[in-house]
């Protein structure tokens, strides 16, 4: 979605999610022109990107400061996106042309057989035998090394502490809402995230610690939205706000209120909830802590 475009917003049956489908107007192709509000950040958000293509690709150096007006080129338009080599062309070579035939009343060739041996490839070596046992023997005036302390693989599933958290992607995660899950995560969405049932007014707190790069409502779809960066990888959003408690460049905590849940963009009372790592959509509940 592109924040000065015009949008077409297609209502599902009541209760349902809306859907998006951005028109672009008034950007040239692979291009996308500044409007107050945004920021390096929800423009990224906005077209599924990274937001350090966005700016390796501008030239933009942090703080990342952009200003109205400002025409951005947008990764996968036009070009290769940063970080990523051209593809190689490889002509293969035409064959060599077939010899002529020999003239006419001119000797057949001789073609000479030779035998070879059969070649045999030794049988890679199998894993040592339980049996087999290693003895070694001291040498005079030579010190034996101790035995090298085996290699344990890191766990590569998410750590669940106390207190309602899992650290996923080295961050501390928790729950931003307290209602049940009415929407699961569809990575072809229009808006890709998962749906947290409640009323108007509860309260809606940060997931992690991290820093506010975006609080507006120049997202179509999303109404009051709030976009918190964790680290340079993670990226959480908070939809449908009733209304916003922090501003774009605040500190904020996991636990820390940061909304009033509302129906702003959406046909009911709800939080949508997304986290983004690498500026890709992934499942949250692939982060969150289990209930």
């Amino acid at each position: 979605m592109t924040g000065c475009a015009r949008t077409v917003v297609v209502q599902q049956p009541p209760g349902g999610q809306a859907i998006v489908r951005p028109i672009q107007a008034g950007n040239a192709p692979g291009t996308y022109t500044v409007v107050k509000g945004d920021t390096l950040y929800s423009i990224a958000f906005r077209n599924g990107t990274d937001f350090r293509e966005v700016a390796q690709l501008n030239g933009v150096a942090p703080p990342y400061t952009i200003w109205p007006g400002q025409v951005l080129k947008l990764p996968g338009n036009g070009g290769p996106a940063p970080g990523h080599a051209p593809p190689v062309v490889v002509i293969a070579k035409a064959p060599p042309p077939a010899p002529p035939p020999p003239p006419a009343g001119a000797p057949a060739p001789v073609f000479q057989t030779v035998q070879t041996a059969p070649v045999t490839t030794p049988p890679p070596p199998g894993p040592p035998s339980a049996a087999t046992t290693t003895t070694v023997v001291p040498v005079a005036g030579v010190s034996t090394p101790p035995p090298a302390a085996p290699v344990v693989a890191a766990a590569a599933t998410p750590i669940v502490a106390a207190g309602g958290t899992r650290t996923a992607g080295g961050v501390k995660w928790r729950w931003p809402a307290s209602g049940s899950v009415v929407g699961r995560f569809q990575a072809s969405a229009a808006i890709p995230g998962v749906d947290i049932a409640g009323k108007e007014g509860d309260p809606v707190v940060a997931a992690a610690d991290g820093v506010v790069v975006y609080s507006g409502n120049g997202l179509v779809g999303y109404g009051e939205l709030i976009i918190i960066k964790h680290n340079d990888s993670f990226l959480s959003a908070y939809g449908h706000n009733r209304k916003r408690l922090v501003t774009e460049g605040q500190q904020v905590k996991a636990g820390q209120q940061i909304a009033e849940m509302g129906s702003s963009g959406s046909a009911r009372d709800e939080l949508q909830f997304q986290i983004r790592k690498d500026g890709s959509p992934v499942d949250p509940l692939d982060y969150l802590p289990s209930r």
